[in-house]
């Protein structure tokens, strides 16, 4: 998501990052350039009057004219500006109420309401460490009840049995009551779509809500459909008391404008947002993160955090104990390493929260996100144990059969042993430290932290 806003508002902010003086003029030039980047990123256009207007009352007064680094200065102002258009903050659910808390989830039809459920029991499942169940209400849509059955056993949670033939006030008092018998503290609730906002079905949300009081209701919408998103949640925001909103499939908008329109135009906080098709692939809503991400700053924050939740600490340590006693680094530990990374997203998504990756042609991104890492990883899969262990014993014939057997070249394979080979220098450089340099090395892949989580001394 906003790759070509930031490419663009990149551009226009490295004409201005060096220089020593700004004029009004230079700031008015700048901030037409920024307008245009907006607007062409689907944006609604009252947001962009309201950010450019408060950006010009800020930049044009003494708060950049007077600064040692205007360029920087404005940059910075356009970037809290941004923040603040999302929400400043990120907003926390709601759930310190007496269980089960109830959240309903409303929207379109298509927009991923049912994914959407299942990513959030898993969220707060596992990060909440909460007691979730789930239950269908939509009697409409085909299979709706049995997708949601099969994705709540996919994370493991609670689910409650309905059928089409049962009003949707009838199966949400029903949930509510067997939430309570099974001591859950969380009750999620999907609701019936409609491929447009008709009466019919905000007179259905309505009385759904009446019958369960949610204590969190959230409207789920697809950030592909750009300015759409922000007029459909309006409509939504008017009929029911939303708390929230969860962009969903940000994976596949390049534009962003959904995002940076929808808290201005609703009122309502974007809560959470999708970024991918699997179940883990929710994420919170930090809006100072996006603003630093949209203007190219990176989003190390969150890079941390997913290498928290995300990295397998017990195989971490054990390849450091490993490396430290002297014992080679070999391609089964490569592996595991690019398997540990393949769970992160791959290079691309890393990348993408780095500092100054705008910059970098899309191109050259791809060649290292997407396919390559299961590339790599089939080829050392079709190996034998001994190849993966003595590397050394990859003769020619034998690269040739392992390019075969996993799809590949030998050229293909020659550059995975090259791979490995630096990596192996850079292990044994690092185990010469003994045991406190070799996990002094390896911090960064434990986000800060020694073996057990504990603080690195």
């Amino acid at each position: 998501m906003f790759e070509s806003l930031s490419q663009r508002l990149s551009a226009t902010f490295d004409r201005v990052r060096g220089r020593g003086r700004l004029s009004e003029e230079n700031i008015r030039s700048s901030l037409r350039d920024v307008r245009v980047a907006l607007l062409e990123a689907d944006v609604a256009l009252p947001v962009v009057q309201a950010l450019i207007e408060r950006v010009k009352v800020r930049a044009v007064g003494q708060e950049v004219l007077r600064s040692l680094t205007p360029g920087q200065a404005l940059i910075k102002i356009v970037r809290d500006e941004l923040a603040l258009v999302m929400g400043a903050q990120s907003a926390d659910l709601n759930l310190n109420v007496p269980a089960p808390a109830i959240i309903l989830m409303a929207g379109l039809q298509g927009a991923g309401k049912t994914t959407t459920v299942a990513k959030l029991a898993r969220h707060l499942k596992e990060r909440r460490k909460k007691k979730v169940m789930v239950v269908s209400c939509d009697v409409y849509r085909p299979a709706a009840i049995e997708q949601l059955r099969t994705l709540a056993g996919q994370v493991d949670v609670l689910f409650h049995p309905s059928s089409p033939d049962q009003r949707p006030e009838d199966i949400a008092r029903s949930a509510v009551a067997e939430a309570r018998k099974a001591f859950a503290d969380v009750l999620l609730v999907d609701t019936a779509g409609r491929l447009a906002i008709d009466a019919a079905m905000m007179a259905e949300i309505k009385a759904l809500h009446a019958a369960v009081a949610p204590v969190e209701t959230l409207f789920v919408v697809d950030a592909m459909t750009g300015q759409d998103a922000a007029n459909t949640a309006k409509a939504f925001a008017e009929a029911l008391p939303l708390t929230g909103v969860v962009l969903t499939k940000t994976d596949g908008d390049a534009r962003g404008g959904a995002a940076l329109s929808v808290r201005y135009v609703t009122g309502r906080p974007i809560k959470f947002v999708g970024v991918g098709e699997k179940t883990d692939a929710l994420d919170v809503f930090h809006p100072d993160r996006v603003a630093n991400r949209i203007l190219d700053m990176g989003d190390v924050l969150s890079l941390v955090e997913e290498v928290e939740q995300r990295v397998d600490r017990e195989k971490v340590e054990k390849l450091a104990q490993k490396v430290a006693k002297g014992r080679k680094f070999d391609l089964e530990d490569m592996r595991d390493q690019f398997l540990q990374m393949q769970n992160m997203g791959g290079l691309g998504a890393l990348m993408d929260k780095l500092p100054g990756m705008g910059q970098i042609p899309d191109q050259i991104k791809s060649q290292v996100g997407g396919k390559e890492i299961p590339r790599l990883i089939a080829i050392i899969g079709s190996m034998t144990p001994k190849e993966r262990r003595h590397p050394d014993i990859l003769n020619g014939s034998r690269r040739a059969r392992i390019a075969r057997g996993s799809g590949t070249t030998p050229a293909d394979v020659n550059r995975l042993i090259k791979q490995y080979q630096q990596m192996e220098k850079m292990m044994s450089k690092l185990s010469r430290g003994g045991m406190k340099g070799m996990m002094r090395g390896m911090q960064g892949m434990l986000g800060g932290r020694g073996p057990g989580g504990f603080p690195m001394r």
